[in-house]
């Protein structure tokens, strides 16, 4: 539906033509004058890497030297990593494209750039403000973004965690690859690993991500309810008026800030929540949330019904072979596993990863990964459950009075038609 052109709407039109207008041969003039006119940003590829840090404590083959996992390894297009006698090395080969840090599947790999939370909140503002935010590579864009253009050494940086996240929260995002862009790319790993993530998140949101390979397709058009968010801000702060107040229509508006915000408090009430049903094991080791999975777990939260397209793995016991010897729970890298009364093992959906770990040190082969759909993950989330059960208590309220006014109607008409008689 069309949104309704109001006065608001013709000032901030106006006002953008106005500044067009403001100085049409500035450029020019200052040419003649030999004025230096204020230096344009460059674009420099480099600016959008980082080299990530390693941290030994959570990775499986740090901690178990036996451990399966290869997934950074296998990652890294240059072979720039080492993993032997409890550490990490990262060489100067690296080529600074952040593959290692969505591949690691305990996120002991820190990049901020591209920290899951710091990644959703980038692609959610570009999203929030504009009809269509794209994300791409510096190869892809390869000049200065727009505001609406989300830069990342390589697109594969993203995981299906975000992109779950962003495809149920902003259906107007798209991925800016033109063809082939990546058949001559040196960062070989990359497109794979693009493809496996971003197939995984959609078979979970059960909706499809746009897809852009033409420049030219490439638009910048701000969201008009941003653009008089804009307007009101600017006018409050240089007049201190309160504009929203002005008209009812623009007081509902939410800016991409409140948004951010509101986003960010779900996943600090959902960690909150869970950590206070759960958040130590018997040993007294805190329970470890990592971001990527209070992404899936908020994702959940707000869309229960994409629990069962959810496919996660967890460990599951065979208790005639286990023999309580705890080497799970010690090796656990975010303390999922525990063991509880008669020394039964327990595992936390919430925090489990799927690593595998548990399974791979258990010395008696007790413990074994078996799929299973999220529903388990589904964490209720008590004001939600507050407001509804208010909402029903004043319902059956609502209902009652209106029956016993309808009693009190009818028992007064049968008084009147007795009257009558």
């Amino acid at each position: 539906m069309a949104q309704q052109h109001d006065l608001f709407d013709d000032i901030i039109d106006i006002s953008k033509g106005i500044g067009a207008l403001k100085n049409p041969l500035g450029g020019i003039t200052d040419t003649l004058m030999g004025v230096s006119s204020p230096e344009a940003p460059q674009w420099n590829p480099a600016d959008y890497k980082e080299r990530p840090r390693a941290n030994t404590l959570p990775c499986l083959v740090c901690k178990y030297d036996k451990s399966s996992c290869s997934a950074c390894l296998d990652a890294c297009p240059v072979d720039a990593i080492t993993i032997e006698d409890g550490g990490i090395d990262i060489s100067d080969a690296c080529r600074k494209c952040g593959l290692c840090v969505s591949a690691c599947p305990t996120e002991c790999y820190v990049s901020p750039r591209i920290a899951p939370k710091k990644l959703y909140d980038t692609i959610a503002a570009a999203a929030a403000a504009h009809e269509t935010a794209y994300v791409t590579c510096t190869r892809a864009l390869g000049r200065v973004p727009r505001e609406n253009e989300v830069v990342l050494a390589c697109v594969g940086d993203v995981t299906p965690e975000v992109w779950l996240s962003v495809l149920t929260d902003y259906p107007n995002v798209s991925v800016y690859l033109p063809l082939d862009i990546c058949t001559h790319c040196r960062n070989k790993t990359g497109e794979e690993q693009l493809g496996e993530f971003i197939a995984t998140a959609e078979e979970w949101a059960g909706a499809g991500l746009g897809l852009e390979v033409e420049a030219k397709a490439l638009t910048c058009t701000k969201r008009r309810e941003y653009e008089r968010k804009e307007f009101m801000d600017n006018v409050m702060r240089t007049t201190g008026l309160a504009v929203s107040k002005l008209n009812p229509a623009t007081a509902a508006l939410m800016s991409v800030t409140q948004r951010l915000q509101e986003h960010s408090s779900r996943l600090t009430d959902l960690e909150r929540t869970i950590n206070a049903a759960c958040g130590t094991n018997t040993e007294k080791r805190r329970r470890v949330l990592i971001q990527g999975r209070q992404l899936l777990l908020t994702t959940l939260q707000q869309h229960p019904e994409l629990a069962e397209n959810v496919r996660v793995q967890v460990p599951v016991c065979d208790f005639s072979k286990c023999t309580m010897c705890g080497e799970c729970v010690r090796q656990c890298p975010v303390h999922a596993c525990d063991l509880v009364g008669a020394g039964r093992f327990k595992v936390e959906e919430q925090y489990c990863i799927g690593c595998g770990l548990c399974a791979e040190v258990c010395p008696d082969h007790a413990l074994t990964m078996t799929e299973m759909d999220a529903a388990a993950l589904v964490v209720p989330d008590p004001e939600t459950e507050q407001k509804a059960a208010a909402a029903a208590k004043a319902h059956a309220e609502a209902e009652k009075t209106k029956a016993e006014a309808k009693q009190k109607l009818n028992h007064l008409l049968d008084q009147v038609e007795k009257l009558a008689e």
